[in-house]
């Protein structure tokens, strides 16, 4: 029978925090002799235990679904400034091109 290892919650949360500074569970794992899946799941267990600890208000936010009105009115607005930004980027392009195509007669800045 293989010997399981206990560790400290102080241990955990330093060999996460060293994962989240390196940005792979890797040379960490192998830094201190344990394996990648035992860091991914400490990760998951410290992010549910996050969640249940976070406020109802937090939680709300969180997970928030606008009503079938405020979804339509997204929507429209979503349209709208999606309009706006397709006319500035054609602005844009006409500016661009009036530059390269401008008269030799004025100088350049």
């Amino acid at each position: 029978m293989v010997k399981r290892n206990r560790y400290s919650k102080e241990f955990k949360t330093e060999v996460l925090r060293e994962v989240r500074e390196v940005g792979n569970a890797v040379p960490v794992a192998k830094k201190h002799g344990i394996s990648v899946g035992l860091i991914y799941r400490w990760g998951k267990q410290s992010e549910h235990k996050a969640w249940e600890q976070a406020s109802d208000e937090a939680k709300k936010i969180a997970e928030y679904l606008p009503s079938p009105k405020e979804f339509r009115e997204l929507e429209e607005e979503n349209g709208r400034l999606k309009s706006i930004l397709g006319e500035k980027d054609l602005e844009i392009a006409i500016y661009q091109d009036l530059l390269k195509n401008r008269q030799p007669g004025f100088p350049k800045k």
